[in-house]
């Protein structure tokens, strides 16, 4: 790719390049991490200077293995930062061994000393674990949703791409990472800047802050019946407490029967089927993500009678939820168990050096 000019937006020679710290998380993303920092090594090739600087940390300065199994090095371990630098947490799966005593410690002082603060994927989860979200708006990655709610109900939580609010910024990982920076670089030194750095990762249109994370519901399903995506848009909002069949037709001027027919032809099972699998999932999401009891994950998701729901839950899922709950919460699949496949080490050299390579 040929080189471009410099944005004229972008400040003065004298600017120091901004700081981003990186702490790693056992089992973090690595499509996360990657696209949070690849724009920042971007801008500063189109700009020709370096506008970024950043560093790679974990809690206790040894290497991070990701959820890929690939192992990163790290610059050292968390210790004060400057009072301009921004702290990105990085994590995935484990969020357990992430938000620790000493890294929940280390961020709040760290705020305190008026670093701003950021996290990708599910490391929002870390930063309402320090209180750093309470009355804040923020997203995390939708499979977090329901326990993310249920955890810090304080927190203003979104089902945005991204969030900015008040110096802390938030995404849902995966390649929302690259929209979030964009936006910080955009932000910073300009529309052009940002559209520069876009269009270098081949990453256009530059999703907004306005854009939501999951696919619409027809794109989901496959279906654009406007009454079965408004009937199955009120069975996600109600899991709690479940509209019955009578008054989820009523509501879209049909006769009961009339929608029993319509989810017949477009999704092969009945409504009464289907309201039941979204409510088993978010309890599978709730089992895994949470401290919850079951009792309380049965109420969570509509269940008057624990053993009604559990025997729910073992037709479904081919285990009890008491059986889930020792079960790793690593993959993809509902149906599916076992580690990530996959291993190798990569070493990251971070810094001015490296943000100024192609």
């Amino acid at each position: 790719m040929g080189s471009a000019a410099a944005p004229q937006t972008v400040k003065s020679e004298e600017t120091r390049p901004r700081e981003f710290i990186f702490l790693l998380c056992p089992m973090f993303s690595m499509i996360a991490f990657a696209s949070a920092i690849e724009p920042l090594r971007v801008a500063n090739r189109m700009a020709r200077r370096p506008l970024y600087a950043w560093r790679l940390v974990s809690e206790t300065g040894d290497a991070v293995e990701c959820s890929n199994g690939t192992t990163v090095m790290v610059d050292g371990p968390v210790e004060d930062v400057n009072r301009d630098s921004s702290i990105v947490v990085c994590t995935g799966f484990g969020l357990e061994r992430a938000a620790s005593k000493p890294i929940l410690t280390w961020l709040r002082k760290q705020v305190r000393r008026g670093a701003r603060v950021g996290a990708l994927c599910t490391g929002a989860h870390v930063l309402a674990k320090a209180g750093l979200l309470d009355g804040k708006r923020c997203t995390i990655h939708w499979e977090n949703h329901a326990a993310f709610g249920e955890d810090f109900p304080e927190a203003k939580l979104s089902n945005l791409l991204y969030v900015v609010d008040d110096g802390v910024f938030t995404c849902a990982g995966g390649t929302s990472s690259a929209d979030m920076m964009l936006h910080l670089i955009a932000e910073e030194h300009g529309a052009d800047l940002g559209s520069l750095v876009a269009d270098c990762l081949i990453h256009t249109p530059m999703r907004s802050d306005n854009d939501e994370q999951r696919l619409s519901v027809p794109a989901r399903i496959g279906v654009r019946h406007p009454k079965l995506v408004q009937v199955i848009q009120m069975m996600e909002r109600a899991t709690e407490d479940p509209v019955s069949p009578s008054d989820l037709a009523e509501a879209v001027n049909m006769s009961t029967r009339q929608l029993e027919r319509l989810f017949r032809r477009y999704l092969n099972r009945s409504p009464k089927r289907y309201y039941m699998e979204l409510r088993l999932e978010k309890a599978r999401s709730l089992l895994l993500q949470t401290d919850m009891s079951v009792i309380n994950v049965a109420l969570a998701c509509g269940f008057t009678s624990p053993s009604h729901f559990s025997k729910c839950y073992r037709a479904h899922f081919d285990r009890t939820p008491y059986r889930e709950r020792g079960t790793p919460a690593n993959t993809g699949s509902s149906k599916l168990r076992g580690p990530d496949p996959g291993t190798g080490t990569v070493k990251v050299r971070s810094g001015p050096r490296a943000a100024t390579a192609r």
